[in-house]
């Protein structure tokens, strides 16, 4: 498929997500959303596409949020280009896909950026990357989930010190409070992106996807609620997997799982 803002394209069970315009950082306009909602609608109903890997094009920047010159010039126009029900990146807002998403971070995430990468479940960042949701600055809010995301994922005060100041941190800073897995130098992003990938790969896609669900379906609630809660479905949705009857097996005759996600 072939789209005009953002390269897609499959390896095997990877889908590869790269926003593609460097020539303004990567930020997202009307065209960049709709082209992403079709896109991640397209790699939740692919059920030989495991798990995604998100990056940026060039070297400068993962995405630097919501193109700022077309917010002005639909403001210009009298337009309001965002709605109470937008899907910000197609990610950010209203996708339950519970296939992991793996966020290639290779330079600035700012804004909208910042939030494609929290709504990620896990963040590879190169050394030169920076992260921040500066949008009070420019007469904004983070409003596609990067307040509460944030808050969420790592210390409150640290979360507040970045919310209220705006302040872009960078990379070891993010690994440090939480919200990067791992920095690597910028010509090793690529190769620890297929790590990450290779490792998930390795694990049956179908249980990765129960896993993902049962801790996000779980955040709020009581510990015995939530593992209730996965006894009444997906613990059930396990039992009857083929994957089940194939991991033992595969352990037992000491060879790697032929893993079907089913």
């Amino acid at each position: 498929m072939s789209y005009d803002h953002v390269i897609y394209d499959k390896r095997g069970h990877v889908a590869y997500v790269t926003l593609n315009r460097p020539e303004r950082m990567n930020a997202l306009d009307a065209h960049s959303h709709a082209e992403l909602i079709e896109i991640f609608d397209d790699f939740e109903s692919d059920d030989d596409a495991w798990l995604a890997v998100i990056t940026g094009a060039g070297d400068r920047a993962f995405c630097a949020g919501n193109d700022l010159k077309a917010t002005a010039q639909a403001s210009a126009n009298g337009e309001r280009r965002v709605g109470p029900d937008a899907r910000f990146a197609a990610i950010t807002r209203g996708y339950d896909c519970p296939k992991p998403l793996i966020a290639a971070v290779n330079g600035v995430a700012a804004g909208g950026g910042f939030e494609i990468a929290l709504a990620c479940d896990v963040v590879i960042a190169a050394e030169g990357a920076r992260f921040g949701l500066p949008e009070p600055r420019v007469g904004l809010i983070a409003g596609a989930g990067g307040i509460h995301r944030l808050t969420r994922q790592i210390p409150l005060k640290q979360a507040m010190g970045m919310l209220l100041t705006g302040r872009l941190v960078p990379a070891d800073e993010g690994h440090r409070l939480g919200f990067v897995n791992e920095v690597v130098p910028a010509a090793e992003l690529p190769a620890a992106a297929e790590r990450w990938a290779g490792a998930m790969l390795e694990c049956s896609p179908l249980l990765l996807a129960l896993t993902k669900e049962a801790a996000q379906a779980g955040f709020g609630l009581p510990v015995d609620e939530a593992i209730a809660r996965d006894w009444d479905d997906r613990i059930q949705r396990m039992l009857a997997s083929a994957d089940y009857i194939e991991g033992p097996e595969a352990f037992a005759e000491k060879r790697p799982p032929a893993w079907t996600g089913r």
